[in-house]
């Protein structure tokens, strides 16, 4: 299953329209590009990675030898890498801005609307496409993973700039102010939970590559008498 790499899932799903109503899509999409706060339900879920919609029109699928296709409808291609599992993903669309999805699916065909979210879920399973190849470059790490890791990281550089004018004492209490402001910066990363036996078996079968390129990881026992 290359949907799924560490913390993160990939979505891609395609979906048909008529042609004659893919135009208010395009008309929808540009306006949320022009206006970002129409879309401040999406944008406030931390969950999500990346998210793009695409339309493709019937004359735009390439012909790479098999000659011109006849197609009928146009399509709508959506993308999205998101942290947690496929239920989750969909669950928080559907309560975070259904009238936005309903929006931007309005002229797919056989678009159930978003709520109820069962047959939204049976909507986009029929017509979601699994991910031939998945390279994610930080799968330990999930988004909020890596915006912990950045302030963490800020809070040491402004460490290092304040370091010389200050006598020790000083130096003592300002890492002790930014520690205490990054305190809930300072998980660790790994591995999510699997979400699904396929999850399971990817990562299961992932191991040997990752051992090949990153060394097998050493035990508490071995960790410890290094420290020591």
């Amino acid at each position: 299953m290359s949907n799924v790499a560490g913390k993160a899932y990939a979505m891609n799903v395609v979906t048909p329209s008529e042609p004659r109503w893919t135009w208010i899509n395009r008309l929808v999409f540009m306006v949320g590009r022009a206006l970002p706060a129409t879309l401040s339900g999406l944008l406030g879920l931390s969950i999500i990675h990346f998210a793009r919609w695409v339309i493709i029109k019937r004359n735009q699928w390439p012909d790479l030898g098999q000659g011109r296709q006849q197609i009928e409808n146009d399509y709508m291609l959506f993308c999205s890498n998101f942290n947690g599992t496929w239920d989750q993903y969909i669950d928080a669309f559907s309560d975070g801005i259904p009238n936005g999805l309903d929006l931007f699916w309005w002229s797919a065909t056989k678009y159930p609307h978003s709520i109820p979210v069962s047959p939204f879920k049976q909507y986009i399973t029929a017509n979601q496409i699994s991910t031939d190849y998945y390279y994610n470059a930080t799968p330990g790490s999930a988004q909020r993973d890596i915006k912990a890791s950045l302030r963490v990281f800020k809070a040491l550089k402004d460490l290092e700039t304040k370091h010389g004018g200050m006598t020790p004492e000083q130096f003592a209490e300002a890492y002790k102010t930014a520690l205490v402001s990054v305190q809930n910066d300072l998980g660790s990363v790994g591995v999510g939970p699997a979400a699904s036996n396929a999850s399971l078996a990817a990562d299961r079968n992932r191991q040997p590559y990752v051992k090949a390129r990153w060394g097998k990881a050493p035990t508490k026992k071995a960790a410890k008498k290094k420290a020591g």
